[in-house]
């Protein structure tokens, strides 16, 4: 029998489902809410009027909040036994005061149990091209990257002041067919350059429905204050990915060009990700998260869009 003294055991069955709250319920928060089984209760934190309608398709409550304005936050504080948090920070400035306004909110009640967040791997900084797992010191030189470290920090100090499990997900670049930006195609039609293979780095990717089963997983499997990098098998070059790319859907490969003068050619974000080389290691993901991915390659994910 349900009992008295368990807050979920005394409320009516309709109201002892687990409930589920995503933060930046965009193109990967969606794809969580199809992963998600029935019997949870979704919601997800929205200021925009136009997404109530698509959220509500999915059978998720939409929760009217400005990640911007921490009062409107107030009435997330126990709505939810697990959080996904999938916004990002602001584009400029210090820290990261909406992932702070977030946990504060949160804290204010005692449900929570869970909370994943959705860093990049960029923490990692430059590494030369070296296989790095979680426990490698973090070296964030982009404003970008070093506004993410300090969410992972007060991630984790929430976490452990609440007693709360908490799960960062470091992420590399995110693709998909049905994802907007989430394929190089547009890129090599316009025939923008990479580097040239005494130059190129080493880049990581992971397919956009293999990362929201990896966020699914770290709700329910994560360990305490746990670190996870979240990428694909695949080991390529830039350069060789664009390359795999092109050759499989027809499309002229990119031209090559040294990095002394590819300043010249490209734009500074896209010379910023070309500044960094490393490989990810994911077998964390693997063992601790028991998750087979469904697109193991970037040639497995490409082949399944054409």
């Amino acid at each position: 029998m349900p009992s008295i003294q368990s807050p979920l055991g005394a409320l009516p069955a309709r109201f002892r489902r687990e409930r589920v709250l995503i933060i930046g319920c965009g193109d990967v928060g969606l794809r969580v809410a199809r992963q998600l089984p029935r019997p949870v209760r979704l919601l997800a934190l929205t200021r925009s009027a136009e997404h109530v309608a698509p959220m509500r398709a999915l059978g998720i409550t939409p929760l009217h909040g400005d990640l911007d304005q921490a009062l409107s936050l107030r009435r997330l504080a126990g709505v939810a036994h697990r959080v996904l948090h999938l916004a990002p920070p602001p584009g400029e400035g210090a820290g990261d005061p909406r992932t702070v306004a977030v946990l504060r909110a949160l804290q204010r009640r005692g449900r929570l149990s869970a909370l994943v967040y959705a860093s990049t791997s960029g923490v990692y900084g430059d590494c030369a091209g070296a296989l790095v797992n979680e426990t490698r010191a973090l070296a964030a030189h982009t404003q970008r990257a070093q506004r993410r470290v300090q969410a992972e920090a007060a991630v984790r100090f929430a976490g452990r002041a609440a007693g709360v499990r908490t799960s960062i997900l470091r992420i590399p670049g995110i693709y998909a067919p049905d994802r907007e930006g989430g394929m190089p195609l547009e890129r090599l039609r316009k025939g923008t350059p990479v580097l040239d293979a005494a130059d190129d780095v080493f880049t990581n990717h992971i397919h956009a429905n293999d990362l929201a089963r990896a966020c699914v997983a770290a709700l329910w499997r994560g360990r305490p204050q746990r670190i996870y990098n979240v990428n694909d098998d695949s080991c390529l070059k830039m350069g060789d990915y664009f390359d795999l790319a092109a050759d499989l859907f027809g499309l002229p490969r990119p031209p090559r060009v040294p990095r002394s003068t590819a300043q010249g050619h490209l734009p500074l974000a896209l010379l910023s990700f070309m500044s960094e080389s490393r490989r990810l290691d994911n077998t964390r993901m693997k063992h601790e998260l028991r998750l087979r991915l469904n697109y193991p390659t970037v040639e497995t994910g490409l082949v399944s869009a054409r």
